[in-house]
């Protein structure tokens, strides 16, 4: 050993006790590695330069550790929450504004921070391809809202990518809500105040009625006040440990920013009924086969660039065996959780295989239980018993997993490392497994929104992008045989849009047709369908609705179960049979936990 010090240890003891500072906890944990930044609780995971990284990428680093820190300090997660607007752009909007009072605070107060803050801002939008925005219709109003927010309040400069999403918005923003964004500068230090002014602006933009009260907003401040802030601070976030990673709270999160004519549309959807009772709207059945039919009040503008393709068709396979190493060199430290949770779960299926016993038979073999009862009544005829095989219903389980960019980092890994370990568990087991994975071909609409503008962009043109949906492994494929194509999860750029509606039925479709005895479908997501293209121009709710009638259509009509695992987001309000996790890492037990249960049915 030469006892020299790594080089980055000066750089992790000067930023630890910067964040500490910040935050005012001199006993928050701050550790340093690769992967999704995250904050749970008062243990913070932020990642760390490379050697001979520039000045202005160990900013951006810095940046990252600044902004939890802020937030540690200056925001009340449960009064957030109970201001929140409860879905779609209001809510994310609300989120933004909110991000740019705590970013503000630090700004105003610190430069060092400030320049740390808008290094780590420039990055965020280049991650979510904010710096290729070209027109109106790619820009998300809700983020564009935030981030002027957060230059008005700050007085500083918008990096260039950001600007770059502002430009579209910022005339009919300040036309709108110029006024009450003004006046947010007199509250950043209240939040509850601020809060309430935030949803006025969102108010002003026609995204909720100003006469919409929260549900919990205006309860008194000392109730507010007795909220346990470490509790709220890991249940709360979306989660905290994907912030960072703004292809998720931002192209990911948008449940589409309409105009006035777009408002116009939703009303009309109402008035057609896709708000009525559904007693009273006409449902469509599954067919002979019990494949579920698109619902007739959506559509996609065109299903000719859609495509269903196999993992190994998207990639080399030298670039597919070198991210299946990568896969395997990162869920190493989890060898031995993941082998516990596999011999967890194949403990219980076999379980329902053992053999057992039949009683009170009149020939077998003696059943030394009953000797007593033979000598007293030596012609009871009921005295023996026979063993037999349990019968194990013939299973097939589909796991489909959302491969959307919010899923980028930490949550795809645990995604592939649960599928991993469905995939080898199941087939020791003799259930048949299927992954799957679902995605669109680009950002912000493909083929199919260039074939709609070249048509003259007419009205509700319904689904607008591409659709990849891919297979991972095939039912009846060998383990061995597709190990490898789970790596592709791994290829961030294979992450972008989801539309969870017509993703869940291909993959009921796909498992329904099958012969087995049993069928399971297993879905994990981090959130509601999300494509910026289709929402801009179809009403706001419009990807969200036919989820919902996918869902209804799979849970009342047909006879696959299905199940529900949400990342950082609550699934229990659309799916009847869910689980929501707020932390990554409780994937895996979760997703056993619920595939183990369902094998306790009695058959």
């Amino acid at each position: 050993m030469t006892g020299e010090e790594n080089p980055l240890e000066p750089f992790k003891r000067a930023t630890t006790a910067t964040i500490r500072a910040i935050a005012g906890d001199e006993e928050l944990e701050v550790s340093f590695g690769q992967g999704t930044p995250s904050l749970r609780g008062r243990t913070m995971r932020v990642p760390l330069p490379s050697v001979g990284a520039t000045q202005q990428e160990v900013c951006a680093i810095r940046g990252v550790g600044d902004e939890f820190a802020l937030k540690l300090r200056h925001h009340d997660a449960g009064l957030h929450q109970s201001f929140s607007p409860q879905a779609g752009p209001a809510q994310e909007m609300f989120q933004w504004i909110e991000d740019a009072r705590v970013a503000s605070i630090g700004s105003l107060r610190m430069e060092g921070v400030a320049q740390n803050l808008d290094a780590n801002l420039e990055v965020q939008c280049k991650q979510a391809a904010f710096d290729t925005v070209t027109a109106e219709t790619e820009a998300p109003l809700s983020v564009a809202v935030g981030l002027l927010v957060r230059q008005m309040l700050t007085g500083r400069e918008l990096p260039p990518s950001a600007e770059n999403v502002v430009r579209f918005w910022r005339e009919h923003v300040l036309e709108k809500a110029g006024d009450d964004i003004e006046a947010l500068r007199e509250h950043v230090n209240d939040q509850a105040a601020f809060a309430r002014m935030c949803r006025r602006v969102i108010a002003d933009l026609g995204l909720i009625s100003e006469a919409d009260e929260p549900p919990e907003g205006e309860q008194d401040q000392d109730d507010i006040e007795t909220i346990d802030e470490n509790e709220d601070a890991s249940n709360e976030f979306s989660p905290e440990d994907v912030v960072l990673d703004e292809d998720g709270s931002t192209e990911e999160s948008m449940d589409g920013e309409t105009t006035m004519m777009d408002m116009d549309a939703d009303m009309d959807m109402d008035e057609l009924g896709a708000e009525a009772d559904p007693d009273e709207a006409p449902q469509p059945m599954p067919d002979d086969a019990g494949r579920i039919n698109v619902d007739f009040n959506y559509g996609a503008y065109t299903y000719e660039y859609d495509e269903t393709v196999r993992a190994e068709e998207l990639c080399e396979p030298e670039e597919l065996s070198r991210l299946r190493a990568l896969l395997d060199q990162q869920l190493l430290p989890l060898q031995h959780a993941t082998s516990k949770l596999a011999n967890r779960l194949q403990r219980r299926l076999m379980a329902r295989q053992n053999r057992t016993w039949e009683f009170d038979l009149e020939e077998g073999i003696l059943d030394s239980a009953r000797l007593a009862q033979v000598i007293i009544d030596p012609m009871n005829p009921l005295a023996y018993k026979q063993e037999k095989e349990t019968k194990f219903r013939d299973t097939v389980v589909t796991l489909l997993i959302d491969s959307s960019g919010s899923m980028r980092g930490r949550s795809i890994t645990i995604a592939a490392m649960c599928a991993d370990i469905l995939g080898r568990t199941l087939e020791r087991c003799s259930v048949r497994v299927e992954i799957l994975g679902f995605t669109t071909r680009a950002w912000r609409g493909g083929q199919s929104r260039e074939k709609w503008i070249g048509d003259g962009k007419p009205a509700n043109p319904g689904r607008l992008n591409d659709v990849r949906h891919i297979i991972y492994k095939a039912a009846d494929d060998t383990w061995h045989r597709c190990k490898r194509n789970l790596g592709l999860m791994m290829r961030e750029e294979l992450l972008k849009e989801n539309i969870d509606g017509e993703a869940l039925i291909w993959a009921h479709n796909r498992i329904v047709t099958r012969s087995e005895e049993r069928k399971v479908l297993m879905v994990i997501s981090d959130g509601l369908p999300v494509d910026n293209s289709t929402l801009l121009v179809n009403p706001s709710n419009y990807l969200e609705q036919h989820l919902k009638y996918a869902i209804e259509q799979i849970e009342k009509y047909s006879p696959v179960e299905l199940i529900a695992i949400g990342i950082g987001h609550d699934v229990t309000h659309h799916y009847s049979r869910a689980v929501t996790i707020t932390d990554a890492e409780q994937l895996g037990g979760a997703m056993t936990d619920q595939l183990a249960a369902l094998f306790e049915v009695p058959v």
